[in-house]
């Protein structure tokens, strides 16, 4: 374990995303001098920890071994810029763990999910490349790599961007939180769908409900982007994919949609009719997710289906007649080498897909994967920057180009998750999602709605109820809570429109 005391609150987050990044392996507790009594009890037989005091006009960091206290470092801040306190703090507390630890994090004082944000709105604001870059390397301790990749995406986000004004319109997410199984590394909200099969359309007629308010609020706009998610949308049967579907044809007007995603993730759950369906109601790409290519992987982290069934339902795909079609793979899987990835990446070479997302393997609490590492019974995961380095020759081999990107807590090597696409096969929702310039109205169990102030650069969220069962039987009850929440927004919406600060 390691120990932060602070003389107050403040920036507790951020100091605790920081050391977690060096320390991912350890529970990192911190604690502030109203906690003298468990202070006591923890500093008895500590090895190591950080303190950290607030003073008047500046900031002290220093540490202490088994009881000994010794200063390192003063910084002088300005608290009421809270911004640059924070920043010079991270930095602070990154060069005396770099020095410590001996090494450095590839995407620096960095711990946030959405780090092209910040070259994206720098090049919106008109600023040059290299100032973009110094910015990223002074004030973030970003390494050169990580900050070309950044501004690459960045510049390619804006391109797409500034196609459309976004944040005029809006973007329609519908989860489905059934899965053919629940995969070792999962916390999604996912419910595996042979024991839930009798529960599928009880949820369905509870999303109709969903989709005509959700309808009404929006009736005087169309989505840009359609996005079905989940879990496996396409765990639901052809007749209730055909159900579905016709329902979002009913109530939002789609002449409008730029993009129709379906997530057909999982091999297993994927059909000829059920293509169909999707190509019948105008979806217009797919995800066919392998995750690795490595059998025996497959069948460790609980993905009962085989790479053959994997290439069969991509060239059944194509042969329906879809053009745009996304692969998902993960880096860090347990027990997984830098051969195994290249043989990954080899086999996807050959299928030559349209788009492909990288993730870097992390753990989430809530997973098996986490209950198995904290039992001892699985140690061997590994991500490095040469094994994110095949992924993007291999996207580069098929004239694929970074498009997004964006990190997550405990992600296996510190490192990033990164879409890969061939020109004009780009994933819009994931761009307008991720970079939160665009309200997306979120629908079904675990979703999150966000409701965009382009002027304010303000975003709020609605949630919904995770548990299908609670979905199901309170949906009147989910729709009034978003009910409020929308009422509200759109009076503060049109209060910004009119310049009035409430």
């Amino acid at each position: 374990m390691k120990l932060v005391l602070l003389n107050r609150k403040d920036f507790e987050y951020d100091i605790y995303s920081l050391i977690k990044a060096f320390f991912h392996k350890d529970d990192i507790k911190i604690l502030t001098i109203e906690d003298r009594k468990e202070q006591g009890r923890l500093l008895e037989n500590l090895e190591f920890g950080i303190v950290i005091n607030y003073e008047i006009d500046g900031i002290q960091l220093s540490y202490f071994r088994y009881g000994k206290q010794a200063a390192i470092k003063n910084i002088r801040v300005d608290y009421q810029n809270r911004l640059d306190t924070k920043n010079r703090l991270k930095r602070l507390l990154y060069r005396f763990l770099s020095q410590m630890e001996k090494k450095t994090l590839p995407w620096g004082t960095l711990t946030g999910i959405r780090p092209v944000k910040i070259p994206l709105q720098m090049l919106n604001k008109g600023c040059s490349e290299n100032e973009i870059r110094q910015y990223m390397k002074d004030t973030y301790l970003l390494c050169d790599e990580k900050t070309s990749l950044s501004i690459s995406v960045a510049k390619r986000e804006k391109k797409i961007l500034n196609k459309k004004d976004f944040s005029k319109g809006y973007s329609l997410y519908i989860g489905i939180p059934f899965c053919p199984t629940t995969c070792l590394y999962c916390s999604f909200t996912s419910y595996p769908i042979g024991v839930w099969r009798n529960k599928v359309w009880d949820y369905l007629y509870a999303l109709e409900k969903e989709i005509k308010f959700t309808a009404e609020v929006f009736r005087h706009k169309s989505p840009d982007t359609i996005y079905i998610g989940g879990g496996t949308p396409t765990t639901l049967t052809a007749e209730q994919l055909d159900y579905l579907l016709s329902l979002i044809a009913m109530h939002f007007p789609l002449e409008g949609v730029r993009e129709f995603t379906v997530e057909a993730g999982r091999p297993d759950s994927i059909t000829e009719k059920k293509l169909e369906m999707l190509k019948k109601h105008g979806v217009d790409r797919i995800s066919v997710n392998p995750q690795t290519l490595n059998q025996e992987t497959l069948n460790f982290i609980g993905r009962l289906h085989t790479v053959e069934q994997f290439v069969d339902a991509y060239f059944l795909a194509r042969q329906v007649g879809f053009v745009n079609i996304n692969m998902d793979i993960i880096i860090g899987l347990p027990k997984e080498t830098i051969e195994h990835v290249t043989h990954t990446m080899n086999r996807i070479e050959e299928l030559e897909p349209d788009s492909l997302t990288v993730h870097s393997l992390a753990v989430k609490r809530a997973s098996k994967l986490r209950r198995m590492i904290d039992d001892e019974q699985l140690l061997s995961m590994v991500n490095t920057e040469e094994i994110m380095h095949i992924t993007r020759q291999g996207a580069a081999k098929l004239n694929m180009e970074p498009y997004y990107l964006y990190r997550q807590k405990n992600i296996a090597g510190n490192l990033e998750n990164i879409g890969y696409a061939k020109e004009d096969k780009y994933g819009i929702y994931n761009i307008v999602m991720m970079e939160e310039v665009q309200t997306i109205a979120a629908l079904g169990a675990g979703s999150v709605s966000k409701y965009v102030y382009p002027l304010r650069d303000k975003i709020e969220r609605n949630d919904n109820v995770k548990d299908v069962s609670i979905y199901i039987d309170e949906i009147e009850a989910v729709i009034h809570k978003k009910r409020i929440f929308y009422d509200r927004v759109v009076s503060e919406r049109r209060l910004e429109h009119f310049g009035i600060e409430k």
